[in-house]
């Protein structure tokens, strides 16, 4: 499945963002879809997940309570929701996908996916 990614931007600290993850000639709506980021000089790190199926939903404690993850089955998207976005929540942020549709995921661990999109830019001012 091939993943894009959009929805990035410049915000300031305190400002909200969505991003939306879609399928090129298919559906995220049957996959287990995980938000990644990775910010320059430092490892990739999960953010948030939704499992496939169950749709239920996991997050990295530092965004915990400011993003929501969810599926958009009408535009066929999932969504990352990001609220009262901080400097250090600047990265590149990709949607990924595991191979098998209707793979249920726990947790936030790249180690399902093997689909990755390109990636959008999320930038916040102080």
């Amino acid at each position: 499945v091939q993943l894009v990614e959009s929805g990035g931007g410049l915000v300031q600290s305190g400002g909200s963002l969505r991003l939306s993850c879609a399928a090129s000639g298919s559906t995220v709506d049957v996959y287990a879809i995980g938000w990644f980021r990775q910010a320059p000089g430092k490892e990739r790190e999960g953010v948030a997940v939704i499992s496939a199926g169950d749709d239920n939903t996991y997050y990295a404690e530092s965004v915990r309570g400011r993003f929501t993850i969810s599926r958009d089955t009408v535009m066929h998207t999932v969504t990352l929701q990001m609220n009262n976005l901080k400097p250090e929540d600047t990265a590149i942020y990709f949607c990924a996908a595991p191979d098998i549709p209707l793979t249920r995921v726990v947790g936030i661990s790249a180690g399902h996916y093997e689909n990755w999109g390109q990636g959008t830019q999320v930038s916040v001012s102080s």
